[in-house]
């Protein structure tokens, strides 16, 4: 057979494989047609037929709702471009999901008793939750920290409470994730400082710094300097932890914290997105190979109560990151394609009302995260609402993902999703809104400043009001809340207490280490970290050398601000 007769006998094969398609969907729609009429004239319950972001759910979904492109194109295999069904080839069959639940209280030496405990019940990862001073970069003993000491996550103020935090936990052996923001740079400089007084050659160190900047002018509000010298330190870490912590993440981009304050799954997924290609887009205008730190670039993503939706985020979320990073910003190693993901059940899906359904709540969302493709979990655990968790409301969190991983099924298979009409009509829509939202972002000139003009900030108000209507009208049912609310008048869990001395401890001990410390080395590292800000030079290096002088926190985020200044948000609303 000659080449001209080979080609017209596939053409022919190709046109008669359309025609038979064609046929297959004009049956179908004739039979959904058919369905529609019988569905249509069956009365059907009052309520929302919607997603919690308030996206239209069709009563049925069939082959006519995927959109045109080719579905081989749009899903692939696991661990292959453009990664909808998951960044890994083998997924939960070669390795589960880190186990890593947040915790932090009171003292360092406080919790490093609780990361003991959750290692010793299974946990294989550690997330740190600091309290507020320190999210804020204030140390234990300023004035505005006054009630707030160790209250809602841990006190570090110093490399000292860091070595404290970690006394005993091998940090080369253990992942560490870090949410820490506005003074991220100071606090993983710590960490490092820490590692190295215990040994450890930095090269080792694995684990995540949140550092995501963006998100905090965007909705959480956690920031210390303006948006320019936040993104440079960004920028420095970049740099740096490629060429000397190149197994640790310098950044978590989140979504986390977008979706809390009141955003859609679109608008989360978007924003997140974009967030993380203005990362990019910095890092390359400082002249770094994209190849060089993309490949450590990590997501933060929030699990809602709608459980098709999220896994739907999950999935446009890998092919929308992998696509813009190979065809926009020319990566061409695919591990830079490769969007990795921890997640986090909903905090603000919690009630306080009837506390004990806050399990229930929590098991699903971690099921959708599971058949999502995340990479790492912590699972909320159910007395949230009302204080910060106790060890048995603890273990009950990290028993539900056990139970998911090992007694479920759902790791037993890679992506047992796919192929679902509405988990690929959702993933398709949430990939074009999220494209439609860049447009947006993009017509305003670009992330920050959408961010100057406030409209990250009322796109998101505006959606949380949405949701809150619905609630509060009863059309978005929250049981045990504005439905069966019998039972809801009595909390009978107990709770987390922090001791109110904790405070007192933690002054007392900052003013031991303020007198045991070489003073002039404080002086000498924190004039330096100053001449290193205001010139063209990567402050990582310089907040190390504070760290090990055991300046504190605050000392080093003023030595900082003295020269990048303060950050105030101007008024929107």
């Amino acid at each position: 057979m000659s080449t001209i007769e080979r080609e017209l006998e596939s053409r022919s094969e190709l046109e008669r494989t359309l025609r038979e398609r064609e046929r297959e969907l004009a049956d179908l729609k004739a039979r959904l047609a058919e369905w529609e009429e019988t569905a249509e004239s069956t009365p059907q319950r009052e309520t929302l037929f919607s997603t919690i972001s308030g996206r239209e759910v069709k009563p049925l979904y069939t082959a006519l709702d995927r959109t045109e492109a080719s579905d081989e194109d749009d899903l692939g295999m696991p661990g292959s471009f453009p990664f909808t069904r998951g960044p890994y080839a083998t997924m939960y069959r070669t390795r589960l999901w880190t186990m890593r639940q947040f915790a932090g209280f009171a003292t360092a030496e406080e919790t490093n008793e609780r990361y003991k405990y959750l290692l010793d019940h299974g946990q294989t990862g550690l997330s740190v939750a600091f309290d507020f001073p320190t999210l804020m970069g204030y140390d234990s003993d300023h004035p505005r920290s006054l009630g707030e000491v160790g209250v809602c996550g841990v006190a570090i103020s110093s490399l000292a409470d860091m070595e404290q935090l970690f006394d005993g936990i091998p940090l080369d052996q253990v992942s560490v994730s870090m949410t820490i923001n506005g003074p991220a740079i100071i606090l993983f400089c710590f960490y490092v400082a820490a590692a190295e007084r215990q040994g450890v050659d930095v090269s080792e160190l694995r684990g995540t710094v949140q550092n995501d900047i963006l998100k905090e002018y965007q909705a959480q509000h956690a920031w210390v300097f303006p948006p320019e010298p936040a993104l440079r330190c960004i920028v420095d870490m970049f740099e740096w932890c490629s060429e000397n912590t190149p197994k640790y993440n310098p950044i978590s981009i989140s979504g986390y914290h977008i979706r809390e304050a009141g955003a859609t799954a679109a608008e989360e997924l978007a924003f997140t997105l974009r967030n993380g290609f203005e990362y990019v887009e910095r890092g390359i205008a400082r002249g770094l190979d994209v190849d060089a730190f993309a490949p450590r670039l990590s997501f933060f993503f929030d699990v809602h109560n709608d459980f098709f939706e999220e896994i739907a985020k999950l999935r446009a979320a890998r092919r929308i990151w992998a696509r813009g990073m190979k065809e926009k910003y020319g990566a061409r190693n695919p591990e830079s394609w490769r969007l990795r993901t921890h997640c986090q059940t909903a905090g603000v899906s919690l009630t306080a009302q009837q506390a004990e359904n806050n399990i229930v709540r929590v098991a699903y969302q971690a099921m959708a995260a599971a058949l999502g493709g995340t990479q790492s979990l912590h699972t909320n655990s159910m007395d949230e609402t009302l204080s910060l968790p106790t060890e048995k409301a603890v273990r009950i969190a990290l028993r539900s993902q056990q139970i998911l991983a090992f007694e479920s099924g759902v790791t037993n298979t890679i992506d047992p999703l796919a192929g679902s009409y509405f988990v690929e009509s959702l993933t398709d829509d949430l990939e074009a809104e999220a494209l439609e939202l860049f447009d947006e972002i993009d017509a305003l000139g670009g992330v920050v400043p959408g961010i100057e003009q406030g409209w990250f900030q009322q796109e998101i108000a505006a959606s949380a009001m949405r949701q809150q209507r619905e609630v509060e009208s009863g059309d978005r049912v929250v049981v045990g809340v504005n439905h069966f609310t019998e039972g809801s008048e009595k909390i009978e869990i107990d709770t987390l207490k922090i001791d109110p001395d904790v405070e007192k401890r933690q002054v007392a001990k900052m003013a031991a280490m303020r007198d045991d410390r070489d003073g002039a080395r404080v002086r000498e590292t924190l004039d330096a970290l100053r001449e290193a800000c205001g010139a063209d030079e990567n402050v990582v290096p310089r907040i190390l050398d504070c760290a090990r002088a055991h300046c504190t926190l605050y000392e080093i985020r003023a030595a900082m601000e003295d020269v990048f200044g303060a950050y105030k948000e101007p008024v929107f609303f």
